[in-house]
């Protein structure tokens, strides 16, 4: 892994140090497409469920109808709703070195308001101040978890190979609990799945400050790093909502 120390002995002085002011840029860059995700989410996912939760306990809606809400949640068109952001994050992925920037971020948004609008059935099971707590104490962990990833000398890029592994193993999981509909799996899944995306939320800010220390050294390097800052803010983003979805199923109050 590329550390500062290594780039002091290739560089020097000047070049270190723009090197340094680069990288916090670079950060700050990608937790601030992050946040504006993450807002974009929280207000989409805000309106829908509360329209939801209103129509389910007979109240007046905000924005839908109670035969959208009806059809979100009955007709084949859940599907859609479900399975839309994993399409548009596998599209973005393949095609954002093709894309601008200014088009790159657009999708960004897009995928953030998709995902909203999938996680948005939370606020019919779940209380609003549970979510609320949920989300903060979240966050909380996950500044913890992306510091350390930040600040660790410690070599961590061969988490990588596990953490990914874990990943598709708790997908595997969770498409055979649909059928088997077993709690004790659920929450073995739950578990696990926290734990595997704690360890990826210090892996992808860690490997993010990597690539720009290797890339601001190569030329035209730079063009490349602002794409390079939303796909690591999609991965921080992505690390997060899992973190916050699986600790709801421990932490959420229900309705």
């Amino acid at each position: 892994m590329a550390e500062y120390g290594s780039v002091r002995r290739a560089g020097a002085g000047v070049r270190t140090a723009e090197i340094d002011a680069g990288l916090r840029a670079h950060m700050n860059s990608v937790y601030g497409l992050m946040s504006i995700a993450m807002a974009v989410t929280a207000l989409v996912a805000y309106v829908v469920g509360q329209d939801m939760a209103a129509a389910f306990n007979n109240q007046p809606t905000m924005i839908l109808s109670y035969g959208m809400i009806e059809t979100m949640l009955t007709s084949p068109v859940r599907y859609i709703i479900m399975f839309a952001p994993l399409a548009v994050v596998i599209l973005f992925s393949a095609t954002i070195n093709r894309l601008s920037k200014t088009a790159a971020q657009g999708i960004f948004f897009l995928f953030a308001a998709l995902m909203g609008l999938s996680i948005s059935w939370i606020f019919i099971i779940y209380t609003d101040m549970s979510i609320a707590q949920t989300f903060l104490i979240t966050a909380i962990a996950f500044a913890g978890l992306s510091l350390w990833g930040y600040t660790t000398k410690k070599d961590i890029s061969g988490w990588g190979t596990f953490l990914i592994m874990g990943v598709i193993g708790l997908i595997i999981a969770s498409v055979v609990n649909i059928f088997l509909e077993s709690s004790a799996l659920q929450f073995a899944v739950s578990a696990i799945g926290l734990l595997i995306f704690a360890g990826l939320t210090a892996y992808d800010t860690q490997k993010i400050k990597t690539t720009y220390i290797q890339m601001a050294q190569v030329p035209g390097g730079q063009e490349w790093l602002q794409k390079g800052a939303i796909m690591g803010a999609l991965n921080l983003y992505l690390d997060f909502i899992n973190m916050f979805m699986f600790m709801l199923q421990f932490m959420g109050g229900r309705e």
